[in-house]
């Protein structure tokens, strides 16, 4: 199969990292995530995995996920292990290397968004949640493109980037359902409108 391009690395790319941030929540098992502000320049009202960019201060790409989820959400770094970091990943429109860290939330935080200007919402979703076949659909752009899974959870949709890496992590850690991926949905008008700032 062949590697999509958001997957291929870049050189000159600006560097980042989120944090994938697994926990033992009330309903099972879950992910933390959080949704992007509508006033962002770039990927504007977009759920994501906390994180950004790996400033010169920080020891690397987990030192700034964990800052970041500290930052946008409230989780206090000393209650994370970190268990691995993945392959990095290329993200063509906004030009950053990703570098995932996945987490286990060992002693779990109070979470509220951090600067509103940046983060409008925080969530624990439960990963039966997202593996649910009901949850899971195919997005694509009005104009008939196919961009990919998506999950509709907890008041979001879950699309592009966030998505795809979701389904990737989902898939190799035994925890993914089959569902129809024949269920398509266009984007809808206000997601694509937030889409196409930047």
């Amino acid at each position: 199969m062949a590697v999509p391009p958001m997957f291929l690395p870049a050189q000159g790319a600006r560097a980042a990292a989120v944090l994938i941030l697994f926990g033992e929540g009330p309903e099972g098992p879950d992910v933390l995530l959080t949704e992007r502000a509508a006033t962002l320049n770039k990927h504007a009202g977009q759920p994501a995995f906390p994180g950004g960019r790996i400033d010169p201060e920080d020891d690397g790409p987990v030192a700034a996920a964990l800052r970041e989820a500290w930052e946008e959400a409230g989780v206090e770094p000393a209650g994370v292990d970190v268990l691995c970091t993945l392959p990095e990943l290329y993200l063509s429109r906004s030009e950053h290397r990703v570098t995932p860290v996945a987490g286990w939330w060992r002693e779990p935080s109070e979470i509220a968004p951090g600067h509103p200007g940046e983060v409008a919402m925080v969530a624990r979703v439960p990963l039966g949640e997202l593996v649910d076949p009901a949850n899971r659909l195919m997005v694509r752009h009005p104009s008939g493109i196919k961009l990919g899974p998506a999950f509709r959870v907890r008041d979001m949709l879950v699309w592009g980037f966030t998505a795809l890496l979701l389904t990737q992590v989902l898939d190799a850690g035994g925890w993914d359902r089959p569902w129809d991926m024949s269920q398509v949905e266009d984007l809808p008008p206000e997601v694509l409108d937030l889409a196409s700032r930047g």
